[in-house]
C-alpha cells in the first residue's frame, strides 16, 4: 500500500502514534522513523510483561514495562507509552491487582500500534 503524506499522517494517529511528535524527534527523518518503528513489530517487551503478570512476577513484569515504556516514547507511541506509565507506576509499588486491571487499556493500545505498523509496512 502506498500512502502520502496525510494519509500515513491520519493511520498513525489513528494508531495512537504522534507523526508530529515523531518528526519533530527524528528531526523530520521518515525514513529513519518508519525503520526503527517497523522493529518494533519484533520488540518482546509486551509477551514478556504479560507472562511475568501471569506469573505474579512484579519485578520482571516492572523492568518488561519501563522497557516497553522507553521504546514507545522514543517511537512516540503516545496512546501505549500513556499506558505503560500507568503500569510502571503500579508495578513500582508492586500493585499487581492495578497493573493487571490496567493491562487490558494497555493490550488494546499496543494492538493499535501493531496494526497500524502492519499496515504501515504493507
Amino acid at each position: 500500500m502506498t500512502l502520502d503524506h496525510t494519509d500515513r499522517t491520519e493511520l498513525l494517529r489513528e494508531g495512537g502514534i504522534d507523526h508530529r511528535e515523531a518528526m519533530e524527534r527524528f528531526c523530520g527523518n521518515e525514513a529513519l522513523y518508519e525503520r526503527l518503528a517497523l522493529k518494533f513489530l519484533d520488540d518482546p517487551h509486551f509477551a514478556e510483561l504479560e507472562q511475568a503478570l501471569s506469573d505474579k512476577d512484579a519485578q520482571t513484569a516492572y523492568r518488561a514495562a519501563h522497557s516497553l515504556k522507553g521504546v514507545a516514547g522514543n517511537l512516540s507511541l503516545r496512546r501505549l507509552y500513556d499506558q505503560t506509565c500507568r503500569l510502571c507506576d503500579a508495578l513500582r509499588a508492586s500493585d499487581l491487582d492495578a497493573a493487571e486491571r490496567i493491562l487490558p487499556d494497555a493490550r488494546a493500545a499496543y494492538d493499535a500500534v501493531i496494526r497500524t505498523l502492519d499496515q504501515l509496512r504493507g
